[in-house]
């Protein structure tokens, strides 16, 4: 069965081709800002799975015969939820809102053939940043560079930002954005991969 992963994110391709699968990308036809400002008040939870199924809907309709995976990730602290940083700026308010203080990953996963959704799952991490001091603030901005506006909240837990924080509850996986271990017991349990 052909696998198709709607996403444009490089943590996801290399997550997928990490565990070994074979699979095309193509990006999905959804502009995310959009459809965030039509869903207010949407729960992180909500809006991740609205999201996931948008984008794997959008891929599957280009190629209805392939099993396609949609994913999305919203970060909820105390109630506001968290896009990617625009910029330098918009990172370090984040940060600074972050630091301290516990948030959520809402991280839903889709899988859609012949243009509809099939499956959903819905996974969450628990992640309790420290108070870190203002200096360290700027020095992992520099360090990090572009790479910390290619993440929401502006952290790579598997790389330097692992010293934002001072406790981590959840999947690995589910924290980088995608669930892969329950996404290969669904693709095994429909005989897409070796069982």
């Amino acid at each position: 069965m052909r696998l198709i992963l709607a996403s444009t994110s490089p943590y996801r391709k290399t997550m997928l081709q990490q565990a070994g699968l074979i699979f095309d990308t193509l990006a999905p036809a959804v502009d995310e800002t959009t459809e965030k400002a039509a869903r207010p008040g949407h729960d992180a939870d909500a809006l991740a799975l609205d999201l996931a199924r948008l984008k794997a809907e959008s891929v599957s309709r280009q190629a209805p015969e392939a099993l396609t995976i949609g994913c999305d990730q919203v970060l909820d602290c105390a109630g506001r939820l968290y896009d990617k940083p625009k910029d330098r700026a918009e990172a370090r308010v984040q940060l600074a809102a972050l630091r301290g203080r516990e948030h959520r990953l809402a991280t839903a996963l889709v899988l859609a053939e012949g243009g509809r959704a099939q499956w959903s799952h819905l996974a969450e991490a628990r992640l309790g940043m420290r108070d870190f001091a203002d200096a360290f603030l700027e020095a992992y901005l520099d360090a990090m560079g572009a790479r910390a506006l290619a993440t929401v909240g502006a952290y790579e837990i598997e790389g330097l930002g692992a010293q934002l924080f001072e406790r981590v509850e959840g999947d690995q996986f589910v924290i980088r954005g995608l669930p892969l271990l329950a996404l290969l017991a669904e693709l095994r349990r429909r005989g897409a991969i070796a069982s």
